[in-house]
């Protein structure tokens, strides 16, 4: 069963130049049950479309279906099946936490205990503690809380460890295991591919108000053609042009950034001496290399030319 269906999806914004359409017929199926990654680059539609799942906005046109519902027409039962922590959570500073997580109980007709809910994202001790006195990561672990407390089929967790630390992230994504172990679905937006791979079954990759690629982290990745990425930089920088450089053995792409060239190959140990013998015949020295595995930021760069980013289509 699917637990989102959205079919021609759109949203448009008027503009003084034209309307701005933020998602542009975008088609999306997720199952029950599994983690799935949304991830854009700034303005490719992400930040809107969650929004329009989560009910915070009416697209222009096409369908949305959430756990078999409809905005619109069974809103109360939604919002009680649903969990969601947004990329900021405001709360009231002189509030403890336990004030907190009574409050959000309060608003849903069925839902955990809120001392279950300190225990499993590691708040307990911080119980009696006011918000205010929280750091950064406890406040965001405090977000997740709030979305958990109604024991949701559906979590929505958007950039929920933006900022934070390393040890402070890896608590968040316990958290989300844990939910994911009980057999419940989550969408997970996030500016950190490492984060995606390792969390999601699958992600769908946005841009332009459309999905671009769909799979899951391994699919998307064997994409590439290449399981390795060989990174270097010389001098001087422009010396070899690509076409050479892609017509070295075992070479399946190639992408300048900066100083650096990077090469996806199949085989490093036919690329790399073809490399070094071609900048050895020209002169050319090398000031760095290094190798590495393809990484699911290789295929978002490869689809979208960009850098992952937390922001999304600006206010028309």
């Amino acid at each position: 069963m699917a637990a989102i269906r959205c079919k021609a999806l759109t949203k448009h914004y008027p503009s003084r130049t034209g309307p701005v359409h933020a998602v542009n017929g975008l088609d999306l199926e997720i199952q029950s049950g599994e983690c799935f990654g949304l991830l854009g680059p700034n303005g490719a539609g992400k930040t809107t479309t969650i929004e329009i799942l989560e009910g915070l906005l009416a697209p222009t046109s096409g369908e949305v279906e959430i756990l078999g519902r409809h905005w619109g027409r069974h809103d109360d039962e939604l919002r009680q099946r649903l969990g969601i922590s947004l990329q900021e959570t405001r709360f009231q500073e002189k509030l403890s936490v336990l004030e907190v997580l009574r409050l959000f109980r309060s608003f849903y007709r069925r839902g955990l205990e809120p001392e279950d809910v300190m225990a499993s994202v590691g708040l307990i001790e911080k119980a009696s503690a006011w918000v205010g006195k929280l750091s950064g990561g406890q406040r965001q672990r405090l977000a997740v809380a709030c979305a958990l407390i109604g024991d949701p089929e559906l979590l929505f967790l958007d950039e929920p460890t933006t900022g934070l630390d390393p040890q402070s992230r890896r608590q968040i994504w316990e958290i989300v295991r844990s939910f994911a172990r009980r057999g419940r679905t989550i969408v997970l937006t996030t500016h950190y591919m490492d984060e995606a791979e390792r969390l999601c079954d699958r992600v769908a990759i946005v841009d332009l108000g459309r999905v671009i690629a769909l799979g899951t982290p391994a699919e998307l990745i064997t994409s590439m053609g290449g399981a390795h990425v060989v990174e270097f930089a010389c001098a001087p920088a422009v010396a070899i042009g690509p076409s050479e450089l892609a017509s070295l053995p075992s070479v399946q792409g190639v992408a300048a950034g900066g100083a650096d060239t990077a090469l996806t190959v199949a085989e490093p140990h036919l690329a790399i001496p073809a490399l070094l013998a071609l900048l050895q015949a020209r002169g050319v020295d090398l000031l760095r290399l290094t190798t590495r595995h393809v990484t699911l930021e290789d295929v978002f760069m490869h689809l979208t030319g960009k850098h992952l980013r937390d922001e999304d289509v600006p206010a028309a």
